[in-house]
């Protein structure tokens, strides 16, 4: 089998156990947490919550990033 072939297959497997791993986490700390940057605090979330929502962006911002940084390269 190419390895070309393997490729999605390991990105959905990283993927799953990154979401595994993540609810696992959010589970077993479910506490309310604030978050600060700048001086700013937000009101308290849920730690699932906050994981979910820094997974997602860094997920779209790493997707973003590949498709800006890789013109002239043919991933297909």
């Amino acid at each position: 089998m190419p390895i070309t072939k393997l490729i999605p297959i390991l990105v959905s497997a990283i993927a799953a156990i990154w979401v595994v791993a993540t609810a696992l986490l959010s589970v077993q700390n479910a506490a309310p947490v604030s978050l600060q940057f700048l001086g700013f605090s937000s009101i308290p979330l849920p730690v699932g919550l906050v994981l979910a929502t820094s997974t997602g962006l860094g997920m779209i911002g790493g997707a973003l990033a590949l498709s800006v940084f890789s013109k002239g390269r043919n991933f297909s």
